[in-house]
């Protein structure tokens, strides 16, 4: 047999194996990877076996890989498409290696990489001038068919001109395909090397061009007023929640059992259990009422569902409560929570705080991913916020058999008017009790414009419903910081639940000189004195922060 034969039966052999290898790894891998989601319990992590042998599977079939001339990675890609996506497998490996392999690993192969290459770029500058306006007029051309599309189907330009940046971006896939076809002798080295000087600088340009033309906040600007103090009386409201653990459930819960859903004070509540998106590549957003299907055995939200039903129930005809979950990375996250309060047309976004304290009155958990969260929704969101901090995780502060004792601090502004339209709301309930305690100072300017405009908000509070007797008022004079934070020390213990305004950038003589001791800037000075662990106190508080309105830019 001559060696050109001998050359074609190997290649035949080889191509034959290859072919083999692809379909049998899916065929045996991936059944026996949902094999072992199933034998995960529900809430629990996968077994630490079950990581060593994909470990171990995954360097066995690299090196079968090198039996037939195919590269060690091929298996890795293959084994990597058979693993059942999300958790608990798919973010279990992730959670394992991620660390590991991006942040190590990935920047020493990628250097490994360009070594090979002469970036200096020293050779025939015919060949260069060739490859650098062939790869030029392919980009031009690209992002000049994009934006015409774009423009043809009525897009903005700026947005059309981020699309066309975005498709022509290339990274590390692109750079090491390069250094492929550079070890197969098939392009020179300086080819090559325009290649990934192009690849470094259309990354560039696409990144940097993106944040400057796209603001993706800008489909939340507040063209309309979606606030609680715009509503008309007596009707509905609505305000999108949010979830990260489990214990946040029941906070949230108790929330909504204070807004006193009945036939003259109804409530839609939509609720979503924000997830960090581990072990998938693609963001995923579920209505569990449409029971949509996301192509995975996992429970998603199981609690979460039958918590909620369990409250519609119990509120039959005057609540509904409509449940979502949102896997995303944590950078977007409150872009669904914004994009749901947008499109339900909701009143208030309520928020958990961030920090989780234990019986005792010592933190117990600080999670900085959820503040970033909410700090985040306050500078973007469309309508209304509250952030809900509980200061004891181990009792409920609404009761619905024996009422809740709430306490609204009003100084003034437009966050605390919001926030006082929402207290009324909880005295609809005759079993709550409302507290107003309005803090004033004798230098205060009773004609000024917001001073007139608070007077009228409370009107209602002094009058019609101060008959009631469930709704008290009083006001406090309050000369500086130091008696503030004696009478919040005085009330702090006496009610279930106290409601204030977040008054962001609002200066007082009443609060002056504590905004430079502020820890949690979230929550406002008050909001922030009553949240400190130096206030010893079990009761909940709700910081409030009215829509803050912008106007639309242009596009």
């Amino acid at each position: 047999m001559s060696s050109l034969e001998r050359g074609i039966v190997v290649v035949i052999k080889n191509l034959s194996l290859f072919i083999g290898y692809l379909i049998v790894i899916p065929l045996i891998g991936r059944p026996v990877m949902i094999w072992m989601v199933k034998n995960t319990p529900e809430g629990r992590p996968v077994n630490k076996l079950y990581i060593h042998a994909i470990v171990v599977s995954f360097f066995m079939l690299g090196m079968l890989a090198g039996i037939f001339n195919q590269p060690f990675l091929a298996g890795a890609v293959v084994l990597g498409l058979a693993v059942p996506e999300g958790p608990p497998l798919g973010s279990e490996l992730v959670n394992q290696f991620e660390l590991f392999a991006t942040w190590f690993l990935t920047p020493i192969f990628v250097t490994c990489c360009v070594m090979k290459v002469d970036l200096t770029i020293c050779g025939p500058p015919t060949l260069i001038i060739v490859v650098s306006g062939f790869i030029i007029m392919v980009h031009l051309i690209k992002l000049l068919q994009c934006v015409t599309i774009c423009r043809y189907c009525n897009m903005p330009r700026n947005d059309g001109l981020c699309l066309a940046l975005i498709l022509s971006c290339k990274g590390v896939v692109d750079t090491c395909s390069f250094i492929l076809v550079y070890d197969g002798l098939r392009q020179s080295q300086q080819a090559i090397g325009v290649m990934v000087i192009s690849t470094l600088i259309l990354a560039t340009i696409s990144r940097t061009g993106v944040k400057l033309l796209y603001d993706p906040s800008r489909k939340y600007a507040g063209y309309q007023k979606r606030n609680i103090m715009n509503l008309k009386k007596n009707s509905e409201l609505r305000l999108v929640a949010c979830v990260h653990k489990p214990n946040h459930m029941i906070h949230i819960k108790d929330f909504l059992d204070l807004c006193s859903p009945a036939t003259d004070n109804t409530l839609i509540a939509d609720v979503v259990h924000v997830m960090e998106l581990v072990g998938r590549t693609t963001p995923i957003f579920i209505s569990h009422r449409l029971q949509q299907k996301v192509g995975s055995t996992h429970n998603y939200s199981g609690e979460l569902v039958v918590t909620f039903d369990l409250f519609e129930r119990d509120y039959a005809g005057t609540a509904t409560a409509n449940t979502y979950t949102a896997i995303s990375p944590t950078t977007f996250m409150h872009e669904d929570v914004c994009y749901l309060a947008l499109d339900k047309n909701a009143a208030i976004i309520i928020l958990p705080f961030h920090v989780r304290w234990t019986k005792d009155g010592l933190i117990e958990s600080n999670d900085n991913n959820i503040r970033s969260l909410n700090s985040k929704v306050l500078d973007k969101a469309p309508c209304s916020i509250g952030i809900l901090v509980n200061r004891d995780s181990t009792t409920n502060f609404a009761h619905p058999s024996n009422g809740c004792k709430v306490a609204m601090i009003f100084l003034g502004g437009p966050d605390d008017r919001e926030a006082l339209c929402l207290a009324k709301r909880f005295a609809k309930n005759l079993d709550n009790t409302l507290f107003v305690y309005r803090l004033l100072s004798n230098d205060h300017d009773s004609t000024g414009w917001e001073h007139m405009i608070d007077d009228e908000e409370l009107r209602e509070v002094r009058g019609a419903y101060v008959k009631l007797e469930n709704v008290k008022y009083e006001e406090k004079t309050i000369e500086d910081a130091s008696e503030t934070t004696t009478f919040l020390r005085e009330i702090a213990n006496k009610f279930d639940f106290i409601v204030v305004g977040r008054r962001n950038g609002v200066k007082s003589s009443q609060t002056l000189g504590l905004e430079n001791w502020t820890e949690y800037s979230e929550l406002g000075v008050i909001g922030d004195l009553l949240a400190s662990r130096d206030m010893e106190t079990k009761a909940s508080i709700l910081v409030v922060q009215q829509q803050l309105t912008t106007s639309l830019p242009s596009t």
